[in-house]
């Protein structure tokens, strides 16, 4: 059917937003001053500059994980796959106030090498990063974070995502995740 042809319904501006979905899902590690750590998933982040590495994600400032982030002034952002989907949730809708989400999940809290927060085990990369900015929003911070070092799984990242090997956990909207094909285009023009 030609796209002229094609109706098109009126969609809700509230809801305009999963028009963007997917997104890569992401779990932040953080750590306060006691040392109680935490994880959270986080779908809507993404690259801002090159040079220095700069990523931004949208927080809400009442999550238990913000003032942990805010004080410390670092955490890391974990990739997890799309087999770890059931706790990729789990991190997204418990809180670390009433859950202790390691003891609940089958992750793993392992040193990380520049920042004192940890990172997730069993994720296939992370990124260590520290706050450069944070702005107020009407109901979500955005947090700016310099990414200080990067790591990933040989197999499954070089230069590019592996995609036979990596299915991403890509969050749809609300408790639905998808992943990619297992096929690439590199269309020619």
């Amino acid at each position: 059917m030609p796209q002229n042809q094609v109706k098109k319904h009126k969609v809700d501006p509230k809801q305009s937003l999963y028009l963007l979905h997917p997104y890569n899902t992401c779990l932040i590690t953080a750590k306060d001053r006691n040392d109680q750590i935490n994880v959270m998933a986080v779908a809507w982040i993404i690259p801002v500059n090159v040079d220095p590495p700069l990523i931004a994600m949208s927080i809400r400032p009442e999550r238990y994980t913000y003032p942990m982030i805010k004080e410390r002034g670092e955490f890391v952002v974990n990739i997890p796959t799309f087999m770890q989907a059931r706790d990729v949730l789990f991190c997204g809708r418990r809180s670390g106030r009433n859950h202790d989400k390691f003891q609940n999940t089958q992750y793993t809290p392992q040193n990380a090498r520049k920042v004192n927060v940890p990172i997730i085990k069993e994720c296939i990369a992370h990124l260590e990063c520290k706050v450069e900015k944070i702005m107020t929003l009407p109901d979500h911070d955005l947090i700016i974070g310099e990414v200080l070092t990067a790591y990933a799984l040989e197999d499954y990242f070089i230069e590019l995502y592996n995609i036979e090997k990596y299915q991403p956990c890509l969050h749809i909207g609300k408790n639905l995740f998808t992943t990619c094909l297992k096929e690439t285009l590199e269309p020619k023009l």
